[in-house]
């Protein structure tokens, strides 16, 4: 059975390859039904982090969401906790557009109706807030992470823990990572070994939205 071509947008810009396929690499391990072709869009080499950050990038994410889906690519992932780009790209192209960040939210709000997030900003990004309502009990970021690419020292992925950690006991019963960063760094795996915790992954929830997105009979 042929697999279904998903198209991946990295909202950090890089040119070093093992860096912009991961979290693409990451969804094909999951789902080896999927073949998911990556890019990145310009001049974010921080990645999206802010309000500012968001706004200047979703004009890009859209262009390149319109760039694969001119390819034949069967559906779109937004690698981003915050959608930027998502609701607009899905008013001009003719295929699935998924936001890692609302993605998470839904699957975690299918899991518990106690939930906290662990992102990289003071408040959880405006998408997720709004799918989990009243069953957000709480919300961190890590002590120093300030940017997607602090989460790749050693410092921030001990910050991530110690975060995790303090959310825990908070009585969270699923914990949903609010930034793709944490994704790259592979805190989900972490934190359920270290804490045993319940714990989302925005570039893997991503992933089972495209998954069912492109199933067909």
């Amino acid at each position: 059975m042929a697999k279904a071509r998903v198209g991946l947008i990295r909202v950090l810009t890089t040119d070093d390859p093992e860096v912009l396929n991961l979290h693409g690499n990451l969804i094909m391990d999951y789902f080896p039904g999927l073949e998911v072709v990556t890019r990145c869009i310009s001049g974010h080499p921080r990645g999206v982090f802010d309000q500012v950050t968001e706004e200047q990038a979703w004009p890009k994410v859209v262009a390149l969401a319109q760039e694969m889906a001119a390819e034949g690519l069967q559906a779109i992932i937004v690698s981003c906790a915050a959608d930027p780009g998502v609701k607009q790209a899905r008013e001009v192209v003719d295929v699935p557009v998924i936001g890692a960040g609302s993605s998470a939210a839904h699957v975690a709000l299918s899991l518990s109706a106690d939930v906290a997030a662990l992102g990289i900003t003071e408040d959880v990004p405006a998408v997720m807030a709004e799918v989990l309502g009243p069953a957000l009990l709480a919300a961190g970021k890590p002590d120093g992470v300030e940017t997607t690419v602090d989460l790749m020292s050693l410092q921030g992925k001990r910050a991530v823990l110690q975060a995790a950690s303090e959310l825990k006991l908070q009585g969270t019963q699923v914990l949903v990572l609010a930034c793709t960063g944490m994704s790259t760094i592979g805190a989900a795996a972490d934190i359920r070994r270290e804490l045993n915790m319940n714990v989302v992954d925005p570039a893997i929830a991503a992933g089972l939205i495209a998954w069912y997105a492109t199933q067909r009979g």
